[in-house]
This record gives structure tokens, C-alpha cells and sequence, in this order.
């Protein structure tokens, strides 16, 4: 359950800090402050309540084809080790770390529909969760325009029907759905899988991680409103578009 208010970000890692990473060796040294930043993105998420147990998982494209990085399968985001993290090739072979997420297929789908993506993450989120358990508000959008914020950092969020946790056939779906939100010229930061959470992704690990607060944060505001606010009028999001660029 996520905490009264997610509280200002950490200043972005820079080149060297972090911690210990005696156990990189190689090529794999220059991902240290990738390595690093998907640490701190989810020790952020952990200790504020985004995520649980061992719940999640966070991935980064790498520069120059060099493949992904991605937290292990069942580790806890909140205690992740730089050197544990899974470095896999484009074509989702493991090259070194622990043993890969088995929702590797899934993101490896989100960074080939869209180009501009240099992390994923996946929680649990519980009220994201708790929405598809109550009934979200379309499945073309989990939740309503209610906020200009969320109109302008998060957009439309389709829902996936349900499959096991790392089915293929999600993937295919979630790849699919990226592509008719390019062809309707529609953002899509996030999709949302029925009864397991959601999928964000952005630029870069804070900026994806700002998407996952914003959307969790909306969807409690629209759990815990009676009756349920109205949805921003057309005239109010073609000012978002107009003024701030919101491809809604």
C-alpha cells in the first residue's frame, strides 16, 4: 500500500558513485552507473510502498545494442546488488548475473514497439490492482481524464486481459496495443495487466518512475473519491494539448 505522499526524488546517481561492484568484471564495468540507478530507483519504490516482497522488476536498454539489464527473477526491488543484476543480449540470451525475470519477453516487446524507451518497470501496485479487482473505467483507459497531470504525464492506460505472470501472449498483446496508440498519434507510457499491475516505461529509470507514481496515485484518488469526480471536459484537454503538448 503506497505511503501518504511518495516524497521528493534522490538526486540522479553520478559516474562512480554507488556501491561495490567487485564482482563486475570486463565490459561489464562501464554499466556501473546504470547498474547503480536501478538499484536506487528500486530501493526508492520499496521503502516508499510501491512494491512489496519480491514483487516487480525494473530493466534498462543498454547503449550501443548492447542489450538489457534487468533485476533478477523473485528478487526484492528494495535489496537489489548492482552485480546480481541480469545483463541479457538483445535477443534475451544471459550473458552474466543472476537468472533473469521471467517477464524478460514482455519488456524486450515494450522496447521494440517504442524506440524511445530506455527503462521498464513493473509493480504490483495496490491500488492499480485493487482497480482491476473493482472494475477499471474502460478497458481502451483504466482510469478518466480526472487530473491535468495525469492526462499530461501518464495518458491513456489500456488494459491487458489477464495471463500468467510471464506469458508470451502478453507480451504480443502489450506490442500490439503500443502500436495502434502510434498510428491514433496517442502517447502510451503504460499499459496494465489484469489483476497483476502495471508496465510503465520512459527515457530513463526516474522518469519512468515518476509515470508509475503518478498513475498509482491517480487511481487512488479515483478508488477513494464518492461519487466519481467527472472526467476533465474536451475543451480542458485540448488546452493540455495546445499549451503543453498532451497527446491524449
Amino acid at each position: 500500500m503506497t505511503t501518504s505522499g511518495p516524497g521528493p526524488h534522490p538526486g540522479p546517481l553520478r559516474e562512480g558513485e554507488g556501491g561495490k561492484h567487485s564482482a563486475l568484471s570486463g565490459g561489464e564495468g562501464a554499466h556501473t552507473p546504470l547498474r547503480d540507478e536501478i538499484c536506487r530507483v528500486g530501493r526508492s519504490l520499496f521503502e516508499r510502498g510501491y512494491v512489496h516482497a519480491t514483487a516487480g522488476n525494473i530493466s534498462v536498454r543498454l547503449p550501443d545494442d548492447a542489450g538489457f539489464l534487468i533485476t533478477p527473477t523473485d528478487a526484492c526491488l528494495g535489496f537489489l546488488a548492482p552485480e546480481q543484476l541480469a545483463h541479457v543480449s538483445l535477443q534475451g540470451e544471459q550473458r552474466s548475473g543472476a537468472r533473469a525475470s521471467k517477464t524478460l519477453a514482455l519488456h524486450r516487446r515494450i522496447y521494440a514497439a517504442d524506440g524511445t524507451a530506455r527503462c521498464v518497470i513493473h509493480t504490483h501496485s495496490t491500488h492499480l490492482v485493487a482497480l482491476t479487482l473493482a472494475g477499471v473505467w474502460s478497458a481502451k483507459s483504466i482510469l478518466p481524464p480526472i487530473t491535468p497531470y495525469f492526462v499530461m504525464k501518464v495518458g491513456r492506460v489500456p488494459l491487458i486481459p489477464y495471463h500468467r505472470p510471464g506469458d508470451p501472449a502478453a507480451a504480443e498483446i502489450v506490442f500490439e496495443a503500443i502500436g495502434a496508440a502510434k498510428n491514433a498519434k496517442q502517447d502510451m507510457r503504460a499499459v496494465m495487466l489484469d489483476r497483476l499491475g502495471p508496465n510503465v516505461w520512459h527515457e530513463s529509470p526516474a522518469a519512468a518512475m515518476a509515470v508509475l507514481e503518478e498513475l498509482e496515485e491517480t487511481s487512488q484518488l479515483w478508488l477513494m473519491t464518492t461519487p466519481k469526480p467527472s472526467p476533465l471536459t474536451e475543451a480542458q484537454i485540448d488546452e493540455l494539448r495546445s499549451t503543453f503538448g498532451a497527446r491524449w
